[in-house]
């Protein structure tokens, strides 16, 4: 019996292929001859299709690890160098408790178990550490501020499988503002103090997760934030539903804004940043509870959004407190308060030399803006914040925003 040798895509072909094999094998044909390359080339077939259609079952991940632990002559005890702890090794080998990734990397790296066994998928690799310490992310405040929904463990638990939670806590917005800001190579924060890298980003990560949440009353159109749109905007501080009022005007321009609470050692205020969506998304910490504050904040954050948001530059963020400066602060900072009150206006305004409650008020209705923001420029001008604190709207922001 002769066939045409040909790639066995059915159970037909198989079988023909297996009874040419045989005949062949029973003939020992001589090294070298048409029929001994003939059979090399049938077993190579017959291997490739049944590999596909007949898998091997992947080892078990626990009986490889045992298994090279016999190999290598390792005890319990040196396997904590992988697990972390003697209680663990101990959970692990009894299969009662799952490999984390920081442990499979362990394990592929320094005894060469292949990454696809330990991860129990066919062909399956290890992602990309890029080196983060996953566990340098502040995971008790994060699990606090529901950013691993479902997850009901101990910190201990969650910081074993912090890689775990945190991918999938990060790959829930684009990478392309997740990645850069891992090194902060397209972010832009200018502070005086340590800021908490790892922070930040989850405090950016959860803004945008908010921000998914919600639909825009229109779409952005670049180029629509101009100066009288916001002078616009800041005119809707007189209402006392201004910042409500400002997050429904922003959605009609197709700009998200969202409050979340600052994580420790950010020392933020707010930020203006791109979702995925090519929409602007300015997010707000409401760090210090006053009109004044959120008036000059959300314009500085609108401003950036305006002037300097572009594909180099996807997220900016900002400590009002800070001394610290560049152009763009600078730029921003003016931009927002001539939205507020115009320097030709402010220069002769008589509140600047009597600094009294009266011309604060007089000057704001004049102006048909909320007097805080008259009582903030002078504070923050004088560098006198002891002066006009019944003027500033002390805990009258974050009311607007409570569900």
């Amino acid at each position: 019996m002769r066939i045409t040798i040909k790639v066995i895509k059915t159970e037909k072909d198989h079988a023909d292929a297996m009874e040419r094999l045989m005949f062949l094998m029973d003939s020992c044909p001589e090294e070298g001859s048409k029929e001994d390359n003939e059979l090399e080339v049938l077993a190579l077939l017959i291997e490739k299709y049944e590999t596909e259609k007949f898998p091997a079952d992947l080892p078990d991940p626990i009986e490889a690890i045992k298994f090279r632990m016999e190999q290598e002559g390792l005890t319990r005890s040196d396997m904590k160098l992988y697990f972390g702890s003697a209680s663990k090794v101990s959970e692990i080998l009894n299969g009662k408790r799952d490999l984390s990734l920081t442990m499979i990397r362990k394990l592929h790296s320094g005894l060469g178990i292949p990454a696809d066994v330990l991860i129990k998928e066919r062909g399956a690799s290890l992602p990309e550490s890029n080196g983060i310490i996953w566990e340098n992310f502040p995971l008790a405040e994060m699990k606090k501020k529901g950013c691993f929904p479902g997850f009901s463990g101990s910190i201990n638990e969650l910081k074993t499988y912090a890689e775990e939670h945190l991918r999938r806590f990060l790959g829930s917005v684009d990478s392309r503002y997740v990645e850069p800001a891992l090194c902060r190579t397209s972010a832009h924060y200018v502070s005086d103090k340590e800021v908490d890298q790892f922070a930040l980003l989850a405090w950016q990560v959860k803004v945008l997760q908010e921000a998914e949440k919600t639909k825009t009353d229109g779409p952005y159109i670049p180029g629509s934030i101009t100066p009288e749109v916001m002078k616009e905007l800041a005119r809707l501080s007189w209402s006392a539903q201004g910042p409500k009022l400002a997050q429904e005007f922003l959605s009609h321009l197709g700009v998200k804004l969202v409050i979340e609470p600052h994580f420790g050692k950010t020392y933020l205020d707010g930020a203006a940043m791109m979702s995925k969506s090519d929409y602007p998304v300015i997010g707000m910490t409401l760090r210090y509870d006053r009109l004044d504050n959120f008036w000059f904040t959300l314009m500085h954050e609108l401003a950036h959004v305006a002037l300097h948001l572009n594909s180099d530059t996807t997220a900016f963020f900002d400590d009002t407190d800070s001394p610290e400066k560049d152009d763009f602060e600078h730029e921003a900072d003016s931009a927002a308060a001539e939205a507020l009150i115009e320097k030709s206006i402010w220069s002769k305004a008589k509140v600047r030399q009597s600094k009294s409650e009266r011309d604060c008020k007089s000057l704001a209705r004049e102006l048909k803006i909320n007097p805080a923001i008259v009582a903030g420029r002078i504070r923050h001008e004088d560098k006198n914040y002891s002066i006009l604190n019944n003027m500033i709207g002390n805990k009258m922001v974050r009311q607007h925003f409570q569900s």
